[in-house]
């Protein structure tokens, strides 16, 4: 006879009740690691985009993404005839707020070279930017769909295709243009600030200016070789793939990201109280059972068995609705939630511990009791 399952099923309400109030706690617990997990993905994914090796970036500087970054556009032909690059293209990153269908609209704007590094590394649907105007690429989170059109500045662009997971360390959606548009969106002054300059005796900086030149290396090429012979120029700065991806976690989203892990960890310490709690007072309520088992003979075993059983039911009933629920509505998050098979079955197992731990405080209390209890009135 199974006394868990005997005594779970007489109270099965309050039992499957307090096993989906669980669940709740526990899919936030989940939700935290894949948020955590989706801002690591989302701080490199525009870095690794362009499937690169080294970052070209203005000198004392650590890359576009961690602070600003202008070099001339003539750079990257310097860059394309060192003897280990096999290709290379300049790049510029901005920020920019558009109005679609009377909704604003926060956008990254990646100006590229569209027979060089840099652009979207896969268009899942329409095509890629053909003409060297007015065409763009945008990821599907922007809601913008094919043949839609866009005002980014003074000029209008087409929607020619869609990608997918293109975000910044932000969360802003990322949108692909052609670097002599981007260059006028980024560079461009509007034309009271032009007739200022101008007034001025100057005519503003000059357009043909980028934020990065990326340069793609021969199999065999050594990074950090081609980088230490990019610095002796002085005047530049040389950034390798590992080392920018290093700069984003470490530099860029370690705040929030240490953020998140404390707080990930401190829902689960409040996890293990609430089991802890739940499993006492489960246990307390039927002391008197427990005492009439102990008189007719039942050994310590059996009643330890049956506690440890309700808690470790009790954890991985809620684990599975906590796990059930985040995996149906991650989707609707506003940043992107990545839950991985290893994170799922380390929290699990960090719950089967918790479940064992916290039955500690039940049998405790189950083994002092007196079977002279059954007795009482």
């Amino acid at each position: 006879m199974n006394l868990a399952y005997r005594d779970i099923r007489h109270n099965l309400g309050r039992f499957l009740l307090t096993c989906v109030g669980l669940g709740l706690l526990l899919g936030v617990v989940l939700a935290m690691i894949g948020i955590y997990r989706g801002l690591v993905v989302d701080a490199l994914t525009i870095a690794r985009a362009p499937g690169v090796d080294l970052w070209v970036v203005e000198a004392n500087t650590r890359g576009p993404f961690a602070e600003a970054s202008r070099i001339p556009g003539d750079i990257r032909e310097a860059i394309a005839r060192i003897a280990d690059v096999a290709a290379a293209g300049s790049i510029t990153y901005q920020t920019v707020e558009a109005e679609h269908q009377g909704k604003k609209l926060r956008l990254y704007v990646i100006g590229y070279e569209l027979t060089r590094p840099g652009g979207p590394p896969e268009v899942t649907e329409g095509r890629e930017i053909a003409r060297s105007h007015y065409e763009i690429v945008a990821d599907r989170t922007t809601g913008l769909l094919l043949g839609d059109r866009i005002q980014l500045g003074r000029s209008t662009f087409t929607v020619v295709g869609l990608t997918r997971h293109q975000v910044n360390s932000g969360g802003d959606p990322a949108v692909y243009i052609t670097l002599p548009d981007a260059q006028k969106l980024q560079f461009d002054l509007a034309p009271p600030a032009a007739r200022v300059q101008l007034a001025r005796g100057s005519s503003g900086a000059s357009r043909d200016t980028v934020n990065a030149v990326v340069a793609r290396l021969h199999p065999n090429a050594s990074p950090d070789a081609v980088a230490e012979m990019v610095r002796r120029w002085k005047h530049l700065a040389a950034i390798t793939q590992e080392a920018q991806e290093s700069i984003l976690t470490r530099s860029l989203v370690d705040r929030a990201r240490r953020q998140i892990g404390l707080f990930t960890s401190l829902l689960l310490v409040v996890s293990a109280v609430i089991i802890a709690l739940i499993i006492y007072t489960m246990t307390m309520e039927k002391l008197k059972q427990i005492a009439t088992l102990k008189l007719i003979g039942a050994p310590n075993r059996t009643i330890i068995g049956m506690i440890v059983q309700q808690a470790l039911a009790l954890g991985f009933i809620g684990f599975a609705v906590g796990a059930a629920l985040i995996v149906n509505i991650k989707d609707y998050f506003p940043r992107r939630v990545v839950l991985e098979a290893d994170s799922v079955v380390v929290l699990g197992l960090i719950v089967f511990a918790v479940c064992l731990l916290s039955s500690g405080l039940g049998v405790r209390a189950a083994l002092r009791v007196d079977p002279a209890t059954a007795l009482g009135g």
